[in-house]
Parts: C-alpha cells; structure tokens; sequence
C-alpha cells in the first residue's frame, strides 16, 4: 500500500498540487493505543483532529496559498471528510474516495464479511463461525445506547463511543449543508463502499451544481483496475492508483 500511496502523492505533485500525505493516528501510533486503551476513542480523535491540525499547518506554510487548500480522504477519511468541511468552511473543497457509505457502518461491515464467504465455493466450518460473529457483533452495536458510551468493551475493534459518534453524524446530511464544492470518486469493483451507497448519494446530492461525481466502472476500493469481482487477496498485488484518477482530481481542483 506504502508504494501505492508515494505514487498517488507524486502523481499529484507532478500535476502542481503540493501534496500533505500522512498516517490516521490508529496507524502510526497503534501501540501507544493499545498500550493507554481506546476508551473514548471516536472518529474525531483518530481522524479528523489531525485532518483540521494539518490544513491550518498548510496555511502557514511559505510557498502556499491558505485559500486553497483542499482535503481528500480515502475509505473511512473519506466518510468523515463532510464533517472536516463542516468543521472547517474556510477548506476550500473536499475530495471522496470510497467513502460515500449510505448506511451504517456496521452494517457495511457484516456485509463485506458476508461478500468475502460468498467468493467461496465452500466455507468452512471456522469460517462459518467467523461470519456468526461477525453479523452477532454488529446486532450488539445495533443495541448500544447512551448509557454505554463510557464502556471500554471493544466491538469490531471499536469501543461504544466509536460506534455511538458514528450514529449520531449522517455524511449524507452534512454533506448537504455544505458550501465548498465536493468530489466524490467511486470504484465500479469496490465491495466495500459500494456504487449502490454512490447512487444513493447521486441520488440525494446530484442536483447541486457544487458537486461532482465519478464512477470508474473497473476499479476496486484501492481506485487500482481489475477485472471481475473484487476479493481481498487483489489487495496484495502489485498496482498503483489509475492514472486517470489522478489527472480527474488535479484537474477538478485547478477548476476550483
């Protein structure tokens, strides 16, 4: 992924945009987290913080103009990226990579760990067992309530105020309440943001002028082409970003 990313960031810089590229903080510091515990981790603490500390490091740097300065999140930076314009009006536009989830997340989760099996001509009995709990955790996410927002217990990884935060920001309804244009880019193979959550945000944002989509029909959730289904093992093999893909977003920030 590391080669991937460094070719995404070059690819960008060669087209004028300077780049700031950088790790979520459950990334770069995962053992510190481990090490203190999650506790009252939410998205704003693992995301979109740092995404607000590195636009106003951005304006203060020599050589850039602070008006336009644009942020792009991918997957999951891509989902809270309505909530880092909406905490900061002054960005000048906000860029999607498959993260136009239209549902929960938790349902999202149960059905990538569903699609996963179904690649499967015969799922073992481990794996089976796998999916059962998978698709018990997330119904225990389905139940949290605020009373639990202090527990420490981990569900798909998260604690309660994780999944809680989550529920109580809808990215489709921010980004609609938003003033700086949007892009929102959608692989075709992507099984997990899928381009039915992109038609449904076609759907509900289409008609505004600000906002921008695309769909590559061959692309997986790395933007990296394929052909058929995508699986998880895809994910491993050598590839970069589309070239397109980064020409359509240099040339759709130099329209703004």
């Amino acid at each position: 992924l590391e080669f991937r990313r460094v070719l995404f960031r070059s690819g960008l810089a060669t087209k004028g945009v300077a780049v700031l590229r950088y790790e979520k903080r459950t990334k770069e510091h995962a053992d510190k987290f481990k090490a203190k515990g999650l506790g009252q981790l939410t998205v704003k603490e693992e995301i979109i913080d740092d995404a607000l500390s590195a636009v106003a490091q951005l304006r203060a740097t020599e050589g850039l103009d602070p008006k336009r300065i644009f942020v792009l999140g991918h997957s999951l930076g891509g989902m809270v990226t309505p909530r880092i314009g909406q905490a900061d009006p002054q960005i000048a536009g906000l860029i999607m990579l498959a993260g136009c989830l239209s549902r929960p997340l938790e349902d999202v989760m149960v059905e990538q760990a569903r699609y996963v099996l179904s690649l499967k001509a015969k799922s073992s009995a481990e794996e089976e067992a796998w999916l059962a709990e998978v698709e018990s955790t997330g119904a225990r996410v389905k139940k949290l309530t605020a009373a639990d927002v202090s527990s420490s217990t981990l569900l798909m990884g998260a604690p309660p105020a994780y999944w809680l935060d989550l529920r109580q920001h809808d990215p489709l309804a921010t980004a609609k309440g938003l003033k700086q244009p949007l892009l929102i880019l959608q692989g075709g193979r992507d099984y997990q943001a899928t381009p039915v959550d992109f038609g449904h945000w076609k759907e509900a944002l289409g008609a505004q002028p600000k906002v921008t989509f695309k769909l590559y029909p061959k692309l997986n959730h790395l933007f990296i082409a394929g052909e058929g289904k995508s699986t998880p093992d895809e994910y491993a093999q050598p590839g970069h970003v589309e070239e397109t893909v980064v020409a359509d977003i240099a040339e759709w920030i130099r329209g703004r």
